[in-house]
């Protein structure tokens, strides 16, 4: 199926329309690409799409379309206790009046731009700061201010340093408001997700911190790093079973690697290029696509991107899939997979791949999945291990995540956040 992206405000009865996507069919066994567009939903951004039916849970309950976004609504009638619901949900209900109580009653007025200020400064534009952070009447930026400012940096994902520069002005000037409304976005995600007694085993992939975790009856027993896709190609909001794992894994090389990389080498050192690298080539996409001859590849007209290929890279240290690829079919071309460049983990910026998920330690998510590590006769095939029982994986997306000290927000990567606010509320609306 070709995936479609739904914006703009919709109407009603298009949730009923629309339900017929939100149970979407598996697709077979073979995934040539990662996705090239985010899944269909009833509220893009907010809802994900579920590739197994039995996993749904009440979807008509958890998929719809937001038509109230106020505190009042989400801090003042907790569902929480109607409805069986992710414990998550609860958490930032609890965050969000913590935050109504210490940041939403502060005074509601823009701050200039201007000089950076900090501890020692003096001037008309600190007595500003001062009120807007709730401080008593003063000039001078001391260290109650400098205690304060810091506070704040820390609950809205800033650096928490107690300088007030142009992020943190940027940021007061958002509003109390347009957080407390990020927050509601976040537990709407959150009541997508499987409440407690729900599943005996499932695994969450948060694309908001790039973290995957792993939960038995409702707890939560491990977690990992993970790589996720980048702005440009994001990981999607969908949950899938792992059916089975394929181990020593080839890689189907993405189209536009054919064109920029593989042609030009061959060009350059030959057929050798190909061979020192196990890479094969076949005429298409298809499962039942034929076996090519390199020699008889018009490797020019591939530079050229006049002539389509599918190639592929053997199992060895050179393949991007690692030594397993944890499979759950989906029209979309995602799955998690191992890789054997360790360092990336390490970094910070984690959004960088095409949309499928690098697993930081794959050896022990197959151990928590199976049991053990798979093994296998043979290192240089790609071979097939099915799981003794599917396990749900949910692909979410979360910009707040819950603290001992209350709410902490994150950084909006997919700018999702962004595009729902937009959504309902217009452009971006700061204090006047």
């Amino acid at each position: 199926m070709k995936p479609t992206r739904i914006t703009g405000k919709l109407h009603f009865l298009l949730v009923a329309l629309a339900f017929v996507t939100l149970v979407a069919p598996a697709s077979g066994q073979f995934h040539p690409v990662e996705p090239i567009a985010l899944p269909p939903a009833v509220e893009q951004g907010v809802d994900m799409i579920y590739v197994d039916r039995e996993i749904a849970g009440n979807v008509r309950w958890r998929n719809t379309k937001l038509d109230n976004v106020t505190v009042a609504r989400y801090a003042g009638a907790p569902i929480d206790l109607l409805h069986a619901i992710n414990p998550l949900y609860t958490d930032l209900r609890r965050g969000l009046i913590d935050y109504q109580k210490q940041w939403s009653s502060l005074p509601q007025f823009r701050i200039d731009t201007g000089a950076t200020l900090a501890l020692g400064a003096d001037s008309e534009r600190v007595t500003l700061l001062r009120e807007r952070l709730g401080l008593p009447t003063g000039s001078a930026f001391d260290e109650p201010l400098h205690e304060q400012v810091t506070a704040y940096q820390r609950v809205h994902g800033l650096r928490a340093d107690g300088i007030v520069g142009e992020e943190v002005v940027k940021s007061l000037n958002r509003g109390a408001l347009h957080y407390a409304q990020v927050l509601m976005i976040n537990m709407e995600r959150a009541r997508r997700l499987p409440a407690p007694g729900e599943l005996k085993r499932h695994i969450i992939v948060d694309a908001g911190s790039a973290r995957i975790l792993m939960y038995e009856d409702g707890v939560q027993v491990d977690s990992m790093r993970a790589i996720v896709g980048s702005n440009q190609t994001q990981t999607p909001m969908m949950a899938a079973l792992i059916r089975y794992a394929n181990v020593h894994p080839y890689w189907n090389l993405p189209p536009e690697f054919n064109v920029n990389m593989v042609a030009p080498r061959v060009l350059e050192q030959g057929l050798g290029y190909l061979s020192d690298r196990k890479y094969e080539v076949f005429a298409d996409w298809t499962e039942a696509s034929p076996q090519l001859d390199p020699a008889t590849v018009d490797w020019q007209a591939v530079a050229d991107g006049k002539l389509s290929l599918r190639i592929r890279r053997g199992p060895g240290p050179g393949n991007s899939m690692g030594d397993i690829k944890f499979m759950m079919p989906n029209d979309f071309g995602i799955y998690l997979h191992d890789t054997h460049d360790r360092t990336v983990f390490q970094s910070d910026d984690r959004w960088i791949s095409n949309g499928c998920v690098r697993v930081e330690d794959a050896q022990r998510l197959a151990r928590w999945l199976f049991g053990l590590m798979p093994a296998v006769d043979d290192p240089s095939l790609e071979t097939r291990v099915n799981l003794p029982e599917p396990v749900p994986v949910f692909l979410t997306y979360f910009t707040v995540e819950v603290s001992a000290g209350g709410v902490v927000f994150r950084n909006d990567p997919y700018e999702r956040d962004t595009a729902v606010l937009s959504r309902y509320f217009g452009a971006e609306r700061l204090l006047q």
